[in-house]
């Protein structure tokens, strides 16, 4: 079967294997609860929202994917989705990887998410996998900066830092997940990027290293990435919003 003929099946993968160190101590960040569910189940909720995809991969910590299946079994995800619970490594690119291993031969493109973005709506994801599929080999989701950005050179924690450049706004996109791949160029990213300290944190970066063009689409403000405790406190709101006008 050519590639043409072969049929769209779309995975997503979610690497959750970090701590989130960010968020204080305690449980890793992915099981973290907002509105008294684990930020990951509500994650992993998000992907199998849209009817595009048919498997979600979940990368556990590699001494905790028997905790994380469990917490998967524990909670209600639809039927029609597919769910794995694979063990991750020490980086992030490392866990991407151990994702992509886990998806079968017969899927053509791939979304990775952050499991620290719980809310991002399924018009977002749809979008992404339409855009794949449309035949963009990388899509991103991105939203337009509403602060101005100063290049500076870094210095010491606390002290004042030279301003070298200041980036034109209009140009920049502050960018967020699902990305949206061709599994096959994904693949070959990881296998061509060389995993370097921490790794790759951005899977479209490592693309764009191949000279591959990557695309945006429109982000939602309300995929932002739960870092920091401040950012419970909105999650927690916009959660409980959702719930109120039974838009969740």
């Amino acid at each position: 079967m050519s590639d043409e003929s072969r049929p769209h099946r779309t995975a997503a993968v979610i690497p959750a294997a970090g701590r989130g160190i960010r968020l204080g101590p305690g449980a890793p960040k992915a099981l973290r609860t907002l509105g008294g569910t684990p930020m990951l189940i509500h994650a992993v909720r998000a992907m199998a929202r849209s009817r595009a995809i048919t498997l979600v991969v979940v990368v556990a910590p590699a001494d905790g994917a028997a905790e994380v299946r469990r917490l998967i079994d524990e909670h209600a995800l639809p039927e029609r989705t597919e769910i794995l619970v694979v063990p991750g490594g020490e980086t992030r690119q490392e866990s991407v990887r151990a994702g992509l291993d886990a998806i079968p031969a017969d899927f053509t493109a791939v979304l990775i998410h952050d499991a620290a973005r719980p809310l991002v709506p399924v018009d977002t994801v749809d979008s992404v996998v339409e855009a794949v599929r449309d035949g963009a080999p990388a899509v991103v989701p991105a939203l337009p900066l509403a602060d101005t950005v100063k290049e500076v050179e870094p210095g010491r924690p606390g002290e004042p830092e030279p301003v070298v450049a200041t980036p034109v706004r209009a140009r920049l996109r502050a960018v967020q997940t699902p990305q949206g791949f061709d599994l096959a160029t994904l693949r070959l990213a990881h296998e061509k990027i060389a995993l370097d300290g921490e790794g790759a944190t951005d899977d479209a970066g490592m693309v764009e290293q191949l000279g591959v063009t990557v695309v945006v689409v429109p982000g939602h403000e309300e995929a932002f990435k739960v870092t920091r405790p401040l950012d419970l406190v909105l999650a927690e709101a916009v959660l409980a919003r959702r719930r109120a006008t039974d838009a969740y």
